[in-house]
C-alpha cells in the first residue's frame, strides 16, 4: 500500500515507454495504474504501523548488535506485546528489562543478554514540495513513512507535588533517536546513529497537547467531510472527551496551573507562551462546533440523548471560552481550493461553431498580408481562394448578427484584431470607395478583404447561362455552399472590365494573361466567372505556373 513509492517508479517507467521505447500500449496501462494509485491515496485509509526502539545489552549478544539500539518497524496492527514475543523467540535466553532508562555499565559489561523494548513516535518530515497546507489523507503517509527521527517522551516531576493539579510541575524528558537511514528501507530496522535529550517545561507541554488535540479534531472532521460513510464512534469518543469536563477535565487544569497571577509573577518570561495557549484554546471552539454539527447529522436515534447532552456541554464551554479568550471563526476554503473558470472561457467553449466569430488566428492565417511570396513565382500571379468560400454558414450567420445586433458587434470588435475589424467592415459593405480599397494589398492569394460583387454583375452572370461551374446552381443567394475542398490547379484570369476590390484592371501595372479555353469540366471547380467577361482582344494565354 505504499502507492506514493509506486507512483515515483511509474513516472520513471513512463519516461522510458514514452520517449525511449515508444510502447504506448504499456504506457496507457501504466497511466491507468497511476490514476488508481492517486485515487487510493485519497480514499483508502491505511493502517499506521508502530515503531519500536530495541536495545541489546550485554556481552552475550553477537558483536553486530551488542550494546546497540535499533529502531524496528512493526507489522500492521501489531502491538508491543506481540512484537516483544516475536523478538524473544530469537533470543530465548535474553531477559527483558523493566525500565526505559539507559542501562549502566554493569549491565553492558555483564555476560548475560538484556533486551530493552519500548514504543517510539516517528517525527514527521514533510517533503519540500508540500509548501502549502494539504489534505490530511495525503500527509498521513509521511507520518509513518520516510521517517528518520523518532521520539520517546517520559514524564518527570520536579519540585513539590501538587495533588490538586498534576500539570503544574510535570516536565517531559524527551529522547530523540536518529537512524542511519530512513524507514522503511531495504530493511524494516536500522541502527540508531545519534541520541540526544531535551526537556519540555509544563507550559510547553500544555501548548503541544492543545495543538495536537486541535489537529486531531480538524483531521477527523476533514475525514468525515471527505467520506460520509465513516463510522461515527471515533468522532463521538473524541468530542465527548473534550467537551464533557467530567471525562478528562478539559483545559481547566491548564487555567488553574498557568493562568494565575502567581505563575505570571514567578515566570514573566512565559507571557508569550501563555498568550499562545489562550489562542489555541479559543481556536478549539470552531473545530468542535464543526465536529458536533457533523455528529448531529449522522447520529442515530439511539444515540440522540447522548448527542443532546454533548451539545448542552458544548454551549456552556463555548460561552465561557468566547467570553474569556475571544471568538475565532474558520472560513470556508471550498472556493479557494477550486477556482471557478471565467465566464468568457465557458462561453467560448460552449458556443456552437456556426455562431462563433472568427478568431484572430483564423483571420491572420488567411489574410494576404501574412502570406509569404511563393518561391520562384514569375511576375505577379493571383492565386485566389474559392469564391463561394465567402458565403460559408458561419460568415452568413456573422453577417446576420452584425446587421441585427449592435451589442454583439461591439463585443466581436473588441475580441478581434485589426484584420478582423477591416474584414467585418468590408464584408458588410458592397459599395466601397477607392480610398478604402487602397488599404488592400494584392498578393499571391486574394484575401478575404475582397468585397462582394455588385448586384449588376451578379445579374449579368446569372442571365448568361454559360458559366465555368461544373453543375448549375440556383440563383438564390441562400443556397448552402458545398464544403470547401483543397484547391487543385486553380488560377484566375484578369479581365479588363471587371473591378477587383474597387480597382479596375487598367490600374494594375502587370496584367497576367487570361486562362486558356476550358479543356475539361473539372478544371475550374465552382468558379462564377462568365466567358462573356473575357476581353475579345486578349490573345490565347500561355499556361501559368500553379501551386501544388
Amino acid at each position: 500500500q505504499m502507492w506514493e513509492e509506486a507512483i515515483a517508479l511509474g513516472k520513471e517507467l513512463a519516461e522510458q515507454y514514452e520517449n525511449e521505447m515508444f510502447d504506448y500500449e504499456q504506457l496507457s496501462e501504466l497511466l491507468r495504474k497511476q490514476a488508481q494509485f492517486y485515487e487510493n491515496i485519497v480514499k483508502v485509509i491505511r493502517p499506521k504501523p508502530d515503531y519500536f526502539a530495541v536495545g541489546y545489552y550485554g556481552q552475550g549478544f553477537p558483536t553486530f548488535i551488542r550494546n546497540k539500539v535499533f529502531i524496528y518497524r512493526g507489522k500492521e496492527y501489531e502491538r508491543r506485546e506481540d512484537f516483544e514475543a516475536r523478538l524473544l523467540t530469537q533470543f530465548p535466553n535474553a531477559e527483558k528489562m523493566k525500565t526505559t532508562s539507559p542501562p549502566g555499565d554493569d549491565i553492558k559489561n555483564s555476560s548475560g543478554q538484556y533486551i530493552q523494548c519500548f514504543t517510539v513516535k516517528p517525527k514527521l518530515d514533510l517533503p519540500s514540495k508540500f509548501h502549502r497546507p494539504v489534505s490530511e489523507q495525503i500527509v498521513s503517509f509521511y507520518r509513518v513513512n520516510e521517517v528518520q527521527r523518532f521520539e520517546y517522551s517520559r514524564p518527570v516531576r520536579k519540585g513539590e507535588k501538587n495533588p490538586d493539579n498534576e500539570f503544574a510541575n510535570m516536565w517531559i524528558e524527551r529522547t530523540v533517536y536518529v537512524t542511519a537511514y530512513k524507514l522503511p528501507g531495504i530493511l524494516r530496522w536500522f541502527e540508531v546513529k545519534s541520541v540526544f535529550m531535551v526537556e519540555i517545561s509544563p507550559l510547553e507541554n500544555a501548548i503541544e497537547t492543545m495543538q495536537l488535540t486541535n489537529d486531531k479534531i480538524n483531521n477527523m472532521v476533514q475525514q468525515h467531510l471527505n467520506d460520509p460513510n465513516l463510522p461515527i464512534n471515533p468522532l463521538s469518543m473524541l468530542l465527548n472527551g473534550i467537551v464533557d469536563p467530567a471525562v478528562m477535565g478539559g483545559f481547566a487544569n491548564y487555567e488553574k496551573a498557568f493562568f494565575t497571577e502567581k505563575y505570571m509573577h514567578e515566570h514573566p518570561e512565559d507571557h508569550e507562551k501563555i498568550e499562545k495557549l489562550k489562542d489555541l484554546i479559543a481556536w478549539q471552539i470552531p473545530f468542535l462546533a464543526e465536529g458536533i454539527r457533523i455528529h448531529g447529522e449522522k447520529v442515530t436515534e439511539a444515540l440522540r440523548p447522548f448527542h443532546e447532552r454533548m451539545e448542552a456541554c458544548f454551549r456552556q464551554l463555548k460561552d465561557k471560552v468566547e467570553k474569556q479568550y475571544g471568538v475565532r471563526a474558520v472560513l470556508s476554503s471550498l472556493d479557494d481550493r477550486r477556482g471557478s473558470r471565467p465566464r468568457s472561457m465557458v462561453r467560448s467553449f460552449t458556443m456552437p461553431s456556426s455562431s462563433r466569430p472568427l478568431s484572430v488566428a483564423s483571420v491572420s492565417s488567411i489574410s494576404s498580408d501574412s502570406t509569404p511570396s511563393r518561391p520562384g513565382s514569375d511576375g505577379f500571379v493571383l492565386e485566389p481562394l474559392l469564391p463561394k468560400k465567402m458565403h460559408s454558414r458561419s460568415q452568413d450567420k456573422l453577417d446576420k448578427d452584425d446587421l441585427d445586433k449592435d451589442k454583439k458587434e461591439k463585443k466581436k470588435e473588441k475580441r478581434n484584431s485589426k484584420h478582423q475589424e477591416i474584414f467585418d467592415k468590408e464584408f458588410k459593405s458592397t459599395d466601397i470607395s477607392l480610398q478604402q480599397s487602397e488599404a488592400v494589398i494584392l498578393s499571391e492569394t486574394i484575401s478575404p478583404l475582397r468585397p462582394q460583387r455588385p448586384k449588376s454583375q451578379v445579374i449579368n452572370v446569372i442571365s448568361s447561362e454559360r458559366r465555368f461551374s461544373v453543375s448549375p446552381s440556383p440563383p438564390s443567394s441562400q443556397v448552402t455552399p458545398p464544403p470547401i475542398t483543397p484547391r487543385t490547379k486553380l488560377s484566375f484570369s484578369m479581365q479588363s472590365n471587371v473591378e477587383l476590390n474597387g480597382t479596375s484592371s487598367s490600374d494594375i501595372p502587370d496584367v497576367p494573361p487570361p486562362l486558356p479555353l476550358k479543356g475539361s469540366m473539372a478544371d475550374y471547380g465552382n468558379l462564377m466567372e462568365s466567358q462573356d467577361l473575357i476581353s475579345p482582344a486578349t490573345s490565347p494565354p500561355a499556361h501559368q505556373r500553379v501551386s501544388p
